[in-house]
């Protein structure tokens, strides 16, 4: 029977699906509620692809990558390449680990703990930001903002969430433009984040940690014309390629949103595998390669939490009550 989210939050045991909202108790009463075993049992015929961004806490990263030792069977993106041409799918409990933006952390903090577990892992780069110590943008914008910068399509929207949601919504002309007025008007600017270097990608990719695509600047691509769209992702796809001596063939679509366009670029590219990020487990022979559900974490989770987030509970209880809210 097709699982249902519906159906599954519904027809629980009483008490099953009620708790803490929020606050420091909900992971406990998440790992421990009778519904965890149930999830997890369901992940054990799912494939799991974690998002992470940085690494800032190795220990609790390392921990985390020793839990999954024990309770799942960790797959490189290889692997998954190879499930989807031979139309085998992967080991039970399979997860893949992946990072976006890939900044310098998973070179000095992320590469150790993985190496020392030989874990394998992937890396989507934001190609234009290679070899630099330029900001990540939405990092950049926060600080002009609050050393004064200014910009008219935003108004007087300078409180982080706003900012960030208002340049994200702008068409990609118009917010490098903002991006532009804030640098001008701001007291200050922003300070320098070294970035990784292109032989630091030849080290990650030699250490068993892949890289992909993840666009020449990281726009929100539904907000892109189709010109963007494909220059984005061949700018990065020709860069990473002289870089690496292959063509990259995995894609991370940046804010995680499905975009045609952008999956036809691929297509013509020969792209095997495409990465969302919609909080969702996917089939262990994942049925659109250009489509693969990811679910986010950070390091600094607890185990408790990692837990009720790899069996799917949290995500899915996530989606249940955005749906009810959603519905009045």
């Amino acid at each position: 029977m097709p699982y249902s989210l519906s159906t599954t939050m519904t027809n629980l045991p009483p008490g099953a699906v009620t708790g803490p909202p929020t606050g420091r108790g909900r992971a406990h009463w998440l790992r421990f509620s009778p519904v965890q075993p149930l999830f997890r049992a369901r992940a054990a015929g799912r494939l799991a692809v974690l998002a992470y961004h940085g690494v800032t806490d190795p220990r609790s990263f390392g921990a985390q990558l020793d839990r999954l030792r024990r309770l799942a069977t960790p797959v490189s993106l290889q692997a998954v390449e190879r499930a989807v041409a031979e139309g085998r799918p992967l080991p039970p409990r399979s997860v893949l680990i992946t990072f976006d933006d890939a900044d310098r952390t998973v070179f000095t903090h992320a590469l150790p703990e993985l190496a020392s577990r030989r874990i394998p892992a992937a890396a989507f780069v934001i190609a234009e930001l290679i070899g630099t110590d330029q900001p990540f943008w939405w990092h950049e914008a926060e600080f002009l903002a609050r050393h004064g910068g200014r910009a008219r399509s935003l108004g007087s929207r300078t409180e982080p969430g706003r900012l960030l949601a208002g340049l994200k919504a702008l068409p990609d002309p118009d917010r490098r433009r903002s991006l532009h007025e804030l640098r001008v008007s701001a007291d200050r600017q922003a300070p320098p984040q070294e970035q990784l270097r292109p032989e630091d990608l030849r080290v990650l990719r030699g250490s068993d940690i892949a890289i992909g695509n993840h666009t020449l600047g990281h726009p929100s691509l539904s907000r892109c014309d189709g010109t963007t769209v494909r220059a984005e992702i061949t700018g990065a796809h020709l860069a990473l390629t002289q870089w690496l001596g292959e063509a990259p063939t995995a894609f991370a679509y940046p804010d995680g949103g499905h975009d045609p366009r952008a999956d036809a670029v691929l297509r013509q590219l020969g792209y095997r595998l495409g990465f969302l990020s919609d909080q969702r487990l996917g089939p262990r022979l994942p049925a659109h390669p250009l489509r693969i559900s990811r679910l986010q974490v950070d390091s600094t989770t607890s185990i408790r939490r990692f837990d009720t987030i790899l069996s799917g509970l949290e995500p899915t209880l996530h989606r249940w009550r955005s749906s009810l809210a959603a519905h009045g």
